[in-house]
């Protein structure tokens, strides 16, 4: 197991994210477990010094599906601003928390119903901190 990425701003909201509330239908109980363990595991930096192909909040990123050939595009945002039809995929969705810290050029498996889904992270196309933004 391999660690993440994360910015401190990403790390310290996110930690907020996962003590305020209750378990709720937009915010099952395994789904919160699953980005705490992702956090567990991360190298927490600076914004001004998180490289320019990890995936933080609110970055874009362009993901292909290995069984699938299908191309995606995403950006990583807080779960009260997921919205997929305009592709935005909230950070505790499977993909979500796979992505969140991830680099380019990296593969994110994780177990579905019916088998492992891999995902490919082709590019990060906007990230916040890269285009000199500290503010999201």
């Amino acid at each position: 197991m391999h660690g993440i990425v994360v910015t401190r701003q990403d790390y310290d909201r996110l930690q907020v994210l996962l003590t305020s509330g209750r378990d709720s239908p937009m915010r099952p109980r395994q789904l919160v477990l699953d980005l705490r363990k992702e956090l567990e595991r991360a190298v927490i930096v600076d914004p001004k010094d998180v490289p320019r192909d990890v995936v933080t909040m609110r970055s874009i990123v362009r993901l292909v599906d290995l069984d699938t050939k299908k191309e995606e595009e995403y950006r990583l945002v807080y779960p009260h601003e997921a919205d997929i039809r305009e592709g935005k995929i909230s950070v505790l969705a499977p993909v979500g928390t796979a992505i969140i810290g991830a680099r380019e050029g990296e593969t994110i498996e994780w177990n579905v119903p019916n088998g492992v889904r891999r995902l490919k992270i082709l590019k990060v196309t906007f990230q916040p901190e890269a285009a000199g933004d500290f503010s999201l």
